[in-house]
């Protein structure tokens, strides 16, 4: 299925997904139980997840990600609300220092999170880095300190997130975006009801990460006891190893510093684009009947051509 670049994504997908349920009631009597949207990035995770939620009639989806960065995002978030009376600059620093350093160590990026942890030791012991984070760091919490937090933790959480994104510290932006996640993975209800009651019993957001914690164990024991029916969308590497009756593979585009480029095509990626090639084939081998393709008429994907798919319906732009 190809669709026009600045085609409606909310009317693509659900017509994807009718496309795709049709297809699979052809090939096997029945429709399909479970059905995958998998895309390349957890960003493009999201913009899916949105799609299906506008309109009148949203469309019953489980959007799944790995939770250890959102989740230790989320705890720098509540570090930030927490009241830090008598503790000295150098400590809070230290503090929030370790926190990014956890972020980075679940993300993989040892060099990242020593360098990170190096800052906090130093300024534990009164020696502050004059590093650009640092300062950044150093800013968010002087700011925040002299804030008045109106005790309604929807409205708080939306301020720190701002005053994240103000910052205009990459890492401070990223951990921004971790929370967006939060909110699209329907994480948001609890942890502003567990936050909220904090507040309540000390007039502060006193233990806010242990609210926190508290709020997403709770998520994680009820995951557990979801039905796996349904439509689910994730990236292409939280699929490995699943299998799905249906699957739906969205390629769109991305910013490769010179201009757009097919999503399929990993960064720095050389061709014959082996790397490439080998992630699409995991997305496409997850489906047990069917997987449906949907893809932009441009940019050109130079791991799609020369592949002619065989056309099934006709939704007003070209399927195949």
């Amino acid at each position: 299925m190809s669709i026009a670049r600045d085609a409606d994504l909310s009317a693509a997908m659900r017509k994807a997904i009718g496309c795709l349920q049709l297809q699979v009631k052809k090939e096997t009597k029945e429709w399909a139980k479970t059905v995958a949207i998998l895309v390349p990035s957890a960003s493009e995770a999201t913009k899916v997840s949105a799609a299906l939620n506008s309109g009148k009639k949203p469309v019953p989806h489980k959007l799944m990600f790995d939770e250890d960065e959102a989740r230790l995002a989320a705890r720098f978030a509540a570090y930030l609300l927490e009241p830090r009376e008598g503790a000295t600059e150098g400590v809070q620093l230290a503090e929030a220092l370790q926190l990014l350093c956890d972020i980075k160590r679940a993300a993989g990026s040892t060099t990242a999170a020593n360098q990170l942890l190096g800052w906090a030791t130093k300024c534990k012991a009164g020696k502050i880095s004059t590093s650009g984070l640092v300062n950044g760091v150093q800013t968010l919490l002087r700011v925040l300190q002299t804030t008045a937090f109106v005790g309604d933790p929807s409205r708080d959480w939306v301020l720190v997130k701002k005053k994240l994104r103000e910052s205009n510290e990459p890492m401070l932006i990223a951990v921004a975006q971790h929370l967006d996640y939060l909110v699209a993975f329907n994480r948001g209800k609890r942890i502003s009801a567990s936050l909220g009651a904090a507040w309540e019993m000390f007039g502060t957001y006193m233990g806010a990460r242990e609210a926190l914690d508290s709020a997403l164990a709770q998520d994680l024991i009820l995951d557990g006891l979801d039905d796996p029916d349904g439509i689910q969308v994730m990236t292409i590497h939280k699929a490995k190893g699943k299998q799905f009756d249906g699957v739906i593979v969205l390629r769109r585009q991305r910013h490769d510093g010179k201009g757009l480029a097919s999503n399929f095509v990993w960064r720095d990626d050389k061709p014959p684009f082996y790397r490439s090639r080998k992630i699409l084939m995991v997305a496409i081998t997850r489906a047990r009947y069917h997987t449906m393709m949907v893809q932009q008429v441009w940019p050109e994907c130079p791991i799609m051509r020369g592949y002619s798919l065989d056309s099934a319906f006709d939704v007003k732009t070209t399927v195949s």
